[in-house]
């Protein structure tokens, strides 16, 4: 995972556990002037990301969410407070008092939400984590006039324009949808289906957990989480793709995504998470 920026402690942690987290090596100055890219779509806006302590996230809601339900935030199971989830872990209601900082259109801090737990919590076939909030969807716009981003129901399609939006960086990156990867591996992880962008969106550092958003609905159709840094393959920060024949492929600079459709099914009354729903596809613990 090539985009969490974690605290000098919390690293020493990860690696103790045999992890290499990714940290930026340089300035947020530098990383800004490192990276400009083309400027994002006019309907799509900072309003409704949050930033996280080292990630990226979104408020969201799904098509049949309630004003009255408590809010979403959609984020990486790599950017978890309570670390990297190992192969097959799936965390579930797990109690969290993590904060979120909300933006609005223009990429101005407005607020500081508050979760009550961890909803959802992965990176098994998919590298996701949902956080429950204190306030409800309705509170949000009351006290900020910020709607949720709303999930996109059906897989997306190559040639897709998209934006990867940055609460942590307040930066997009515009591309599109180059196609889908059978297999991802990165280290001890394998994703599905994961959406591989065209070289134009070249996320950095702290961009993990950025909603991926079709420009021309403004809906979410993933949520940014990798990238082949240095060319190897399929080691910590180098994904590689596996084909349907087990044919190896590596493609240094290009950066991916995990598609997000298939967790809408999963999102009950009251915003519950409940994995048995007809059509989730979320792995359960």
């Amino acid at each position: 995972m090539n985009k969490p920026l974690i605290g000098a402690f919390f690293a020493a942690l990860l690696l103790g556990a045999g992890i290499t987290p990714a940290v930026a090596a340089e300035s947020a100055q530098a990383q800004e002037s490192a990276t400009e890219t083309a400027p994002a779509a006019k309907a799509v806006t900072f309003a409704g990301t949050v930033a996280l302590s080292n990630c990226s996230g979104s408020v969201v809601r799904s098509p049949d969410s309630q004003p009255t339900d408590p809010a979403l935030v959609l984020s990486n199971g790599h950017c978890l407070e309570t670390g990297f989830p190992g192969p097959g872990e799936v965390l579930v209601d797990r109690p969290s008092t993590r904060t979120f900082t909300l933006l609005n259109a223009s990429g101005t801090g407005v607020g500081t939400l508050k979760a009550s737990k961890i909803a959802y919590g992965t990176m098994t076939d998919t590298d996701l984590s949902l956080y429950e909030l204190t306030s409800t969807y309705e509170q949000i716009e009351t006290s900020y006039g910020i709607k949720a981003l709303e999930l996109e129901t059906a897989h997306p399609v190559a040639g897709t324009a998209i934006t990867v939006a940055s609460g942590y960086w307040k930066r997009t990156y515009s591309c599109d949808i180059d196609g889908f990867v059978h297999q991802l591996k990165e280290g001890r992880w394998t994703w599905k289906d994961s959406v591989r962008y065209t070289p134009e969106c070249q996320t950095i550092g702290g961009t993990s957990g950025s909603p991926v958003i079709d420009d021309a609905t403004g809906k979410v159709v993933a949520v940014n989480n990798t990238g082949n840094e240095s060319g190897q393959e399929c080691t910590d920060n180098n994904p590689c793709e596996v084909d349907e024949n087990g044919e190896v492929t590596v493609r240094e600079g290009i950066n991916y995504a995990q598609q997000t459709y298939n967790m809408v099914p999963c999102i009950g009354t009251g915003n519950k998470i409940d994995l048995d729903r007809e059509g989730c596809g979320l792995p359960k613990p």
